[in-house]
């Protein structure tokens, strides 16, 4: 499936999605209301992207997304997936010790 299929098939469900590179290394993990329109803000013009983001989005080979039922269980699982693999792009919300 092409990153536009998958981008089609996204849920408008709260949850978190998990940016990949071309070597399925984890580059970031986000969370969202509608993970519909969240994923597909980073697709769109980059006008309005920082520096970060417009390099965060050259190297997205792939993403995944988890569906959770609530923003609570979606912030939760954020922080303890940016803790487990520590994504290049995750500044916020790690933990330096």
């Amino acid at each position: 499936m092409t990153l536009e299929e998958k981008l089609k098939s996204l849920p408008t469900a709260s949850g978190i999605y998990i940016h990949k590179d071309a070597n399925a290394k984890i580059l970031y993990v986000g969370k969202a209301k509608n993970l519909k329109s969240r994923v597909r803000q980073y697709f769109q013009s980059s006008r309005n992207q920082d520096a970060k983001t417009r390099r965060l989005v050259k190297s997205i080979a792939d993403f995944e997304f988890i569906v959770v039922d609530n923003e609570v269980e979606a912030l939760v699982l954020e922080s303890n997936l940016i803790k487990k693999h520590k994504p290049r792009f995750n500044i916020l919300l790690k933990d330096d010790k």
